[in-house]
Formats: structure tokens, C-alpha cells, sequence
């Protein structure tokens, strides 16, 4: 992505962590959350790659295209479990946004070889628009999502907790509030890279 390099690096470190941890709730003992933890890890990690400041490294012209295919996959992937789940959609509507932005990069000036300098072309205004409005949304709620609130957890059978101190005996990987401060992350990382277009 186009932009100032030190804004650029902490996306980097902020994506690439929450791609980690997503890594780690992948040993959830609850199934459902192994499946959303390993798209939201796919997400993670192509948003920090996405994200390299481009002063550093300029990713060769094959890179915007492999990125739009591996993100259509996760779209259709998306679409099609959230006929079952419809919480499915948000992770439609990210990876669809992932292979806008690839598209964008894909096709400025910025990609073409030979061209070191300029920025990334602008997409479609009304699209880039819409993408904001609902990654904005998308953000408010799941911060609000975050306040803390006295709500029992159920603890799955055989589920150990993470060590001295954890308190309610639920494993690092099936902690809901930490689950939803990763998606929360990765909206605010989504609405960066889209007001960087």
C-alpha cells in the first residue's frame, strides 16, 4: 500500500499479530471457531503482506493477481458457508474488499514495471465509499462488543486454562474477547489500507 512508511509498519505489526494469534485459536477444541480462526488468519497475514509500505518493497506485477485469486477463493469460501452461518457474509465482504484492493494495486501506474514512483489509483470512488462505510460500522459495533459486560462461558469439556492467574479456566485459543479484539483489529487494519487507496 501506498503511504507514510512508520503508519505503514505498525499495520504491518498489527495484521501480522492478529494473523498470529488467529494461528493459535486454530487449536480451539470448538470446531466452528477452528474454521473462523484459519480464514481470519488467511486475512491477517494477507493484510500485513498487503501492507508493506511500498518505499520498502514493491511487490513484482504477478503479486496483485495471486493476491485477487487466493482472496476470491476465500470469498467463495465465505459465500459459500454462510448459507449455514450467515456471520459468513463479513468475511465475505472482507476478502471481497481484499480483491478490490489487489485489483486497484493491480492496475496504477505504481505496479507497472519500470515505475518506482506515484500512488496507488483511487479505485471507484462509490465502492471504495461503501467499503469504508461498512468497515466503519463494522468497527463501532465490534468496540462496543468489547465493553465488558458479567457473562458466564461456558467451558468445553476438556478445555485447560492458560496457566497461573487465567481465572476462568477457558484455553488462550477459545477466549471470545480476545477473538473478537482480533476481528476488531483487523476491521481497523481494513479501514486504513482503504483510506490509504
Amino acid at each position: 500500500m501506498h503511504g507514510p512508511a512508520s503508519p505503514g509498519w505498525l499495520l504491518v505489526a498489527l495484521c501480522a499479530a492478529t494473523g498470529a494469534y488467529c494461528l493459535l485459536r486454530m487449536r480451539s477444541a470448538v470446531e466452528e471457531q477452528r474454521r473462523a480462526a484459519g480464514g481470519e488468519a488467511l486475512m491477517g497475514f494477507g493484510m500485513a503482506a498487503m501492507a508493506i509500505p511500498a518505499a520498502v518493497f514493491t511487490p513484482p506485477a504477478w503479486a496483485w493477481p495471486l493476491y485477487a485469486g487466493v482472496f476470491g477463493a476465500a470469498a467463495l469460501r465465505a459465500l459459500w458457508a454462510s448459507r449455514a452461518r450467515p456471520h459468513h457474509l463479513h468475511h465475505l465482504v472482507g476478502a471481497s474488499a481484499m480483491v478490490y484492493m489487489a485489483a486497484v494495486m493491480a492496475g496504477s501506474p505504481a505496479s507497472a514495471p519500470g515505475h518506482t514512483h506515484g500512488h496507488a489509483g483511487a479505485g471507484v470512488p462509490l465502492l471504495t465509499g461503501v467499503l469504508l462505510l461498512y468497515f466503519t460500522g463494522y468497527v463501532l459495533v465490534a468496540g462496543a462488543r468489547l465493553l465488558p459486560v458479567r457473562v458466564p462461558v461456558a467451558v468445553p469439556a476438556g478445555a485447560v486454562g492458560s496457566g497461573a492467574g487465567s481465572g476462568s479456566g477457558v484455553a488462550w485459543g477459545d477466549r471470545p474477547e480476545l477473538a473478537r479484539a482480533c476481528r476488531l483489529s483487523m476491521g481497523i487494519g481494513m479501514l486504513a489500507m482503504l483510506l490509504t487507496m
